[in-house]
């Protein structure tokens, strides 16, 4: 149950901004959410153990979703730069959030066979491997912020596998390499000016910067208890760009003021709170892993959506868990949630 406390805030106040800046955003949002909830229904009166531990179900996941990654590249529709999207009708799918489940149940079956030897080069190079085919993947559509959460999922759980300290210097000197590849040969121009002006805010303060210090401007302006209901400048004028996804901590606080906005975060980091205590009494390796392969995918995703509200990192599309709209993102989140919880109730 104390799960679903800060969710529930999250959910509520996504709901809340959403409702301001549009309604059709809403009333979406409230579906994703309600099929959530069914999510969490679904694992709680099924024996999720043994639905998972079907020895196709896993690895399947993990196909179907590089499967469905290798179609969005040749078929997939282009939103905001990025071919990553499949289109329904109204309706958006984003396969990287697919690809994110089946890592993490992925790895977690993996590394709860093999923590204790996971030091051998074999096993770091295998579950790279893993992790190599969807990142490389997004990474062409290209969609840096969903490759870098790929990243991240892999790299905690070697962390929380307990590998050695050489190995992980080795880990980072490689990841270097691999950086100055990509910078040289694969990121697109726009994402380099990306990261470059995170560095410099005050060039290009109308092209590359501009989202940002819009950002800042609404979060600077608003004051203790926010401009209230539907009166933020920023967002309602249109000045905000992405209000509703990558930069809706700005349109929240700039509505709701700094006191809902650390509400905000607080609620947060008591979910992953709660997330890592689950991990801590659960005796089954499998079951630990599933827990902090999420709260690492939490973290990170937050992380990278609050860092580029604030200009500290590069504006790379990265949705603010449970609180961002998104009908793959919400559905994510609130599937892994689900699992958790099914966790904490049979443990």
């Amino acid at each position: 149950m104390r799960l679903f406390i800060p969710v529930g805030f999250l959910v509520s106040l996504s709901l809340l901004t959403l409702s301001s800046i549009s309604k059709n955003l809403f009333l979406l949002q409230s579906l994703w959410a309600g099929i959530g909830v069914l999510f969490i229904i679904f694992f709680l009166f099924t024996d999720w153990r043994s639905f998972l531990n079907y020895r196709w179900l896993i690895p399947g996941l993990y196909i179907l979703s590089v499967l469905l990654l290798i179609l969005v590249h040749f078929k997939g529709s282009t939103i905001n730069q990025a071919q990553s999207w499949i289109i329904f009708g109204p309706f958006t799918f984003q396969p990287v959030e697919l690809a994110k489940i089946s890592l993490i149940l992925l790895f977690s079956k993996y590394f709860s066979r093999r923590h204790l030897s996971i030091a051998r080069w074999k096993n770091i190079i295998t579950s790279f491997l893993f992790f190599a085919i969807p990142a490389g993947l997004v990474a062409l559509q290209p969609d840096l912020g969903s490759a870098l959460i790929l990243f991240g999922i892999w790299f905690g759980f070697l962390l929380v596998s307990g590998l050695p300290r050489k190995r992980v210097l080795a880990a980072l000197v490689a990841f270097s390499i691999v950086g100055i590849f990509m910078w040289t040969s694969v990121l697109q121009p726009y994402q380099k000016n990306r990261i470059v002006g995170t560095f410099y805010p005050e060039k290009n303060a109308l092209s590359i910067n501009y989202s940002v210090n819009q950002a800042k401007i609404a979060i600077g302006s608003a004051g203790f208890f926010g401009k209230g209901y539907g009166q933020g400048p920023q967002t309602q004028l249109g000045f905000l760009t992405e209000p509703e996804s990558d930069f809706i901590l700005a349109a929240l606080i700039e509505e709701w003021g700094y006191f809902v906005g650390l509400l905000s975060i607080i609620a947060f980091i008591y979910l992953i709170f709660r997330i890592l205590k689950v991990a801590a009494i659960v005796d089954q390796n499998f079951e630990k892993f599933i827990c902090l392969g999420s709260a690492l995918a939490f973290t990170w995703q937050f992380f990278l959506n609050v860092g580029s509200t604030l200009g500290l990192s590069p504006v790379i599309g990265v949705t603010f868990p449970f609180l961002s709209y998104g009908g793959s993102s919400l559905l994510t989140s609130f599937f892994l949630l689900a699992i958790i919880n099914a966790i904490v109730r049979k443990s």
